[in-house]
């Protein structure tokens, strides 16, 4: 127990195997990549030297604006708000100004 105590556990090591990795078919693409630069074929997923950017700014939105689903959740939390406000105003009236507490 006492030799625990001062114990302190070694850095631990990052180590992922691929699961599969067939070299018969990167052989194969360098193969066709080096005769397609031999014989001046250009590749239609080449990269044009711009960043990617993904496009996805507002792809999950219908065409009014907010989803349904979004507009109806804001409306049930605003009325659970106005519900808890004046539950909590008629307890501190109740409390300040009411005779029932003696």
């Amino acid at each position: 127990m006492i030799g625990n105590f001062f114990h302190t556990p070694g850095t631990k090591k990052f180590g992922i195997t691929p699961r599969f990795w067939n070299p018969d078919k990167d052989a194969r693409e360098e193969r066709e990549r080096r005769i397609k630069d031999e014989l001046g074929i250009v590749d239609e997923k080449t990269n044009d030297g711009r960043p990617y950017r993904p496009n996805i700014k507002g792809q999950f939105r219908t065409q009014g604006g907010l989803s349904r689903s979004t507009e109806s959740a804001r409306r049930s939390q605003n009325r659970r708000l106005i519900w808890i406000f004046l539950v909590l105003a008629l307890v501190l009236y109740l409390f300040f100004y009411s005779d029932l507490l003696g």
